[in-house]
Order: structure tokens, then sequence, then C-alpha cells
């Protein structure tokens, strides 16, 4: 129950139970409370038991601690085959480079594109409608979606209006 608490912290409970409650009161109140834990214990356990025996037999094997959502996660994925293909889309995806390409997309700076096992897919976009951007539209060259627009240009501010404000 307490299996996360540090000397320390055991220390210093102990020290503000002894000056809330005096010296003199302390093992009245230690008896109250491990009464109560034990109380609290004892209906917990008989309502399991209740719970369990209107369930029936074919559940005699559920444990309240499934009811957990990451345990009944863990256990769904340790039982399941696919989780070899979840291993493998997971490496793929890596966070902190996305988060990296987003912050530099909106603070203006041009990210350095790192090798990827995409990087063959990327080159796909260069063709639009079976030809390319350079191609039908008389040697003209198109807008290249693909890099990075320059920001425009901060706009002139207003004169401060005191009475506005």
């Amino acid at each position: 129950m307490f299996s996360d608490i540090g000397a320390l912290e055991l220390v210093t409970l102990i020290v503000l139970a002894v000056l809330v409650f005096g010296p003199d009161k302390l093992p009245k109140v230690v008896q109250d409370v491990s009464r109560f834990i034990r109380k609290v214990r004892e209906f917990s356990d008989s309502a399991k038991e209740d719970i369990r025996s209107e369930l029936g037999p074919e559940f005699k094997d559920f444990e309240f601690e499934d009811l957990n959502p990451k345990t009944f996660i863990r256990k769904q994925l340790d039982g399941n085959e696919d989780l070899g293909e979840l291993k493998e889309l997971r490496s793929t995806f890596d966070l902190r480079k996305e988060m990296n390409d987003v912050a530099d997309a909106v603070n203006g700076r041009e990210s350095t594109p790192a090798p990827s096992p995409s990087a063959a897919p990327a080159a796909a976009p260069a063709a639009v409608g079976g030809t390319s951007r350079t191609e039908g539209h008389g040697g003209g060259s198109a807008p290249d979606l693909m890099k990075k627009q320059d920001p425009p240009a901060a706009p002139e501010r207003p004169p401060y209006d005191s009475d506005a404000t």
C-alpha cells in the first residue's frame, strides 16, 4: 500500500503526526487508523467475493485488476500477433523529429531533411496529372509547392491611440 514512500517521507509523516496529535494521543490515533484500514479491506474483500459469486463459475478467473485500462490493453496486446506490426509502425514514427519540423515551419526556419526509409515516395508529387510542373506550361516555371514560402512582410503598425484602450 505504501511501497512508494521513502524513508524521508516516512520520518516527515511521523514527526508531523507527533506535532499534530501529541505523544500522548498518538498511540490511540494509530490504533484507530489501523482499525479503519482493516475494516475498509474487509469490506473490499467481501464486495469482491459477492461480485464473483454473482457472476457465476464462468468468471472464476476474473481479476479486478483487469478493469484498469492499462492492464486490459497490455493483456490484449500480449496475446495478439499484430504486436510486431505495431512495433514496426512505432519505430518508423519519430515524434521528436516531427515536432521539430512543425516548430521550424512555424518559426520560418529551414529544416534539414534527414534521410528516411521512405525517401522514394517524396519524389512522387513532382508529377501532376501525368506531366511535370514545367511541361505543358510553355516552359514557364510554376511555383514550387514543396519549398517553404517566404513569410509575408510585416504590415506597418497603426499609431498608438491612448483613448481607444
